[in-house]
């Protein structure tokens, strides 16, 4: 299911086949383009704009995808390169930046259904943390973890850029504002991109938060979690019969034999406490995949627990 990347360097366009692709690919991803498209929610708002650097379009999926004899063509699902930001209204920007929370959606989503069906706007301004929550759009409603541009080197930091331009044009953030704390959640499908932008993304990343979405790139996160012993990751899996629980239990065996420690809880366990008490948390659910992000909001949880997001005044 997982294949290698493609990178196309202008240097090696050499015919005519290749200059189309990557003409085309560049046309389509038009330089960050606010969208006439702003929404008021209880307690903040929610922008959309486009950027060159989110994961699609991009050349490895120019002629669809197919997965299980079932074809996902580029215009419905690979084409989209929309970012959407929730902005509390109480937003305060300090001296150290503005810290801010992407969240990487799984198959068969998008980032206006996964930001409804899940809860995510409602549990992060319920959680009162002076942030901002962005989410890029992925594979849509395609069954595929392929992140795109996303997984290619420095892509990353430019799409962090093309956000802190938006909120500058938004007039939510001053011109002299920087990025904060970075931290990386996603469900599913989004362990793949997540663990390509810790590895390539060139961006500092003080926490990740992985809903069910263990299934693979160990190497990447324990590589990450190796950086710096301040790094904070907590892995939220299943037995539902995805792979996560296997994959988990083999990250923790890993995280043993390397002698670093880390907590494994069960969910009926979980407090603030208890998320505050360990950089390394992996907690095991007996509940469906797509349930445990909300009722009870664990999202909320988690980021109230973060020792990166300070709360609003």
């Amino acid at each position: 299911m997982h294949t290698s990347r493609i990178l196309i360097p202008f240097a090696a366009i050499r015919h005519s086949s290749a200059l189309m692709i990557f003409l085309f690919v560049c046309c389509l991803s038009k330089s960050n383009k606010t969208l006439a498209q702003t929404q008021k929610i209880p307690g903040g708002r929610i922008f959309h704009f486009t950027s060159a650097f989110s994961c699609f379009p991009e050349a490895k999926r120019l002629s669809g995808y197919t997965y299980d004899s079932q074809f996902f063509d580029f215009s419905t699902h690979y084409k989209d390169s929309s970012v959407l930001m929730v902005v509390p209204d109480k937003l305060q920007v300090n001296k150290n930046g503005v810290d801010i929370v992407f969240w990487f959606h799984g198959w068969h989503n998008n980032i206006d259904t996964a930001l409804k069906y899940y809860h995510l706007a409602s549990q992060f301004v319920a959680a009162k943390k002076n942030a901002v929550l962005i989410l890029a759009e992925a594979a849509k409603n395609a069954p595929d973890s392929y992140g795109g541009k996303l997984e290619q080197p420095n892509t990353f930091e430019r799409l962090l850029q093309d956000a802190l331009k938006d909120l500058r044009k938004n007039k939510i953030i001053p011109i002299s504002c920087k990025p904060g704390n970075i931290m990386l959640a996603g469900h599913s499908g989004a362990y793949r991109v997540i663990a390509y932008m810790l590895q390539n993304g060139a961006v500092d990343v003080k926490e990740v938060e992985l809903f069910d979405a263990l299934y693979s790139e160990t190497d990447k996160f324990l590589e990450w979690i190796k950086k710096d012993t301040a790094n904070k990751f907590i892995n939220f899996y299943t037995n539902t019969g995805g792979g996560t629980d296997q994959v988990s239990m083999n990250m923790m065996g890993e995280l043993h034999e390397q002698k670093i420690s880390f907590l494994l809880t069960e969910e009926n366990n979980i407090s603030a406490s208890l998320l505050r008490s360990s950089r390394i948390i992996f907690i095991h659910s007996t509940r469906e995949h797509n349930d445990i992000i909300f009722n009870p909001d664990n999202f909320q949880q988690f980021l109230e627990a973060s020792p990166f997001l300070s709360t609003l005044k």
